[in-house]
C-alpha cells in the first residue's frame, strides 16, 4: 500500500508539467464551440444563407478539432518554456 502511494505520488509529480490527452480534448471541444460559432456567423454575413453557413461550420468543426488536438500533443512534447523537474 505504501509503495503504491509512493509510486502514484511520483508519477503525479512527474506528470504535473504535462497535459493528459483528456485535457487536450476538453480544451479542443470548448475552443471549437467558440471558433465554429464565429465561422458560422462570418459565413452567414458573407453569403446571406444560414444553410450554407452551417454547412461550412460543420465541416470546419471536425477538421479544426483534429488539427488542434494534434497541435497540442506535439507542443506537449516540446520542452521550450517548460521548467525541468
Amino acid at each position: 500500500m505504501l509503495i503504491q502511494q509512493s509510486v502514484t505520488k511520483t508519477s503525479f509529480n512527474k506528470d504535473k508539467s504535462t497535459e493528459k490527452p483528456l485535457r487536450s480534448i476538453a480544451k479542443a471541444i470548448s475552443w471549437r464551440i467558440v471558433g465554429t460559432t464565429d465561422t458560422i456567423l462570418i459565413s452567414w454575413l458573407l453569403t446571406g444563407e444560414i444553410k450554407t453557413a452551417v454547412a461550412i461550420g460543420s465541416i470546419e468543426v471536425i477538421s479544426k478539432m483534429v488539427l488542434y488536438f494534434g497541435h497540442e500533443r506535439i507542443w506537449n512534447r516540446i520542452t521550450l518554456g517548460k521548467e525541468k523537474s
